[in-house]
């Protein structure tokens, strides 16, 4: 009997995949990461210069806003109000008000501001320098009566390490960029001391302007070195992480997928500029021979295979810190579980031109002797490939059973249920012999989930499901959805019989049938295209921008 804790309802190693809805501004930026940025830092950190930039501008902008809330609120704290130097608060308002606005435009990715990056950075820095100079000079004429310089460092040392921390950047250019700002308060002290009155000068010893001068000299050098030796660390430590992001030849990008020990990547191939998806399996995730035996096996299982409806293998191997990986082909477009959550249930005529895509795929690994063993909605793709729509695509071997071999017996568990609760067959069900036709009952009970958008049995209660395919009959799709054609009905009925010889033998047999079977209105390449045209891609001019899912299943 097979406990339960074995048995997930939905998918026992799924990928927690992202929503299927994102918009195609998500899209955008995912291409653009392998085409654009991958195989180059100097572009990956531009566009986290422009991330960094609006961080800058946002914390910049709250600090500056509460300092002149402050001020406005207890002016008598605050000696520059107190003194009717408001003027100063103008300028301390504009400049509020001009981060503010920076920020607002960065934060709503205004494509005039991410094209002049580099104006927008000055800015940023430039204004809040502008006015602090102001401040600096009011500061020190103001201290000069009373015998003392007043100190000014504390507001520039601040401005170096916001941009040191802040910005990624070259230590060349950081230091071209810190050091005027090291300089400006000796030039701001310099300046307010010989432009004040000679009674004020002379309250003030010789030796405390020069005693200053040399303070300010010191501390401003060493806050210089400080930032420009931490624009170095950092530029170094994203560095080796930029290096460390490649596999092999292949240049790793977002994260598209995740599992209990594997992972999938949209990647780029370093030479040949491709996009592919990796799929991987970390050594310390391995757990152990078993699961590293099923990872190969679906690699060999796969690259067996050269069916247009079935994934292509690209590469296979082992890194140097012991990653597993295999190199398929990059799918834009949707599994069919995706098609039905973002839309509903699919027209007839739609569901018979996905499958017989479907069963080419499946009769080639049944010939070749694989029974795969894990068909689901999830399991089937809706891809774009060769300038067409609606490209079926059978993904996940991960469960492939060699119907000659002997060895599968020490890699699968006695007694445990090997698929999908929600679409294995009854002989999985119950964990008894398996052929060809339990990828028929999967098959069908896909079918089932297209035509009405839900399983052929959804309890809650895993062991229910179980035990449902196993002796219950499935209530016809028609009385969910009443406009399912009839012969579709009845072959998706035949599919899901309990005795696998009450099915269609084998998954030709299973497309002549559905060949055979004349829905109204048909689907074809031109409805194909429509249908991406008005869902997947609001510019008919750029079709490639099309929502971005690989969904591989997890190791």
């Amino acid at each position: 009997m097979v406990s339960q804790q074995q048995i997930d309802l939905e998918n026992t190693t799924e990928f927690s995949l992202r929503d299927s809805t994102e918009t195609n501004r998500g899209e955008d930026r995912r291409i653009g990461l392998v085409q654009e940025n991958s195989s180059s830092l100097a572009s990956e950190s531009l566009e986290l210069r422009r991330n960094r930039l609006r961080i800058a501008s946002v914390l910049l902008f709250c600090g500056f806003g509460a300092f002149l809330a402050f001020g406005l609120l207890f002016p008598a704290q605050n000696e520059l109000i107190a003194n009717r130097r408001m003027w100063v608060l103008i300028c301390h308002t504009l400049v509020t008000c001009l981060l503010g606005l920076i920020a607002f435009r960065l934060c709503t990715n205004c494509q005039y501001l991410k094209r002049q990056i580099q104006f927008v950075e000055i800015l940023i820095f430039a204004a809040p320098c502008a006015f602090l100079c102001l401040v600096s000079f009011f500061q020190i004429q103001r201290s000069m009566p009373l015998g003392y310089i007043r100190p000014v460092v504390e507001p520039w040392l601040m401005m170096i390490f916001a941009y040191s921390i802040l910005i990624p950047n070259t230590w060349r250019r950081a230091a071209a960029f810190i050091a005027p700002i090291a300089v400006v308060p000796l030039i701001v002290l310099t300046f307010a001391f010989f432009t004040n009155s000679s009674e004020a000068r002379a309250a003030v010893p010789v030796s405390e302007y020069w005693g200053m001068m040399i303070v300010t000299t010191l501390t401003m050098s060493l806050a210089t070195s400080i930032g420009v030796w931490g624009v170095y660390s950092i530029r170094s430590l994203r560095k080796e992480v930029f290096e460390a992001k490649q596999l092999g030849q292949y240049r790793l990008g977002e994260k598209l997928g995740a599992g209990g020990m594997g992972e999938v990547y949209l990647a780029e191939h370093l030479m040949l500029k491709r996009p592919c998806a990796i799929k991987l399996i970390r050594p310390e995730k391995a757990g152990n021979a078993e699961n590293l035996a099923r990872f190969e096996r679906e690699v060999r299982a796969t690259a067996k295979l050269s069916h247009w409806n079935s994934v292509d293998i690209f590469d296979y191997g082992r890194s140097d810190d012991g990653t597993f990986f295999y190199v398929m082909e990059y799918l834009p477009g949707l599994t069919t579980q995706q098609l039905v959550d973002v839309s509903g249930p699919l027209p007839s005529a739609r569901v018979v031109y996905l499958m017989i895509q479907t069963c080419d795929a499946l009769a080639e690994a049944h010939r070749k002797g694989l029974i795969h063993r894990d068909i689901k909605p999830a399991n089937i793709f809706a891809a774009r490939r060769g300038g067409l729509f609606d490209i079926a695509k059978l993904l996940d071997f991960g469960m492939v059973l060699s119907v000659s071999a002997n060895t599968d017996s020490d890699i699968t568990q006695a007694g445990s249920v090997q698929g999908s609760p929600l679409y294995l067959s009854p002989e999985q069900a119950v964990a008894d012999k398996t052929d060809v036709r339990s990828d028929i009952y999967s098959l069908g009970a896909s079918m089932y989930f297209l035509l009405t958008g839900q399983p052929p049995f959804n309890h809650r209660n895993s062991m229910k499901v179980l035990l449902a395919h196993a002796k219950d009959v499935p209530i016809p799709p028609s009385e969910i959805v009443p406009d399912v054609d009839p012969e579709l009905e009845k072959i998706v009925m035949r599919c899901l019989e309990k005795s696998p010889t009450d099915r269609f033998q084998s998954a030709l047999e299973l497309k002549t049938a559905l060949r055979e079977c004349k829905c109204n209105p048909p689907w074809d390449e031109i409805k194909a295209l429509a249908w991406w045209e008005s869902n997947g891609c609001p510019d008919k001019k750029q079709l490639d921008k099309q929502v971005l899912q690989v969904a591989e299943s997890a190791v």
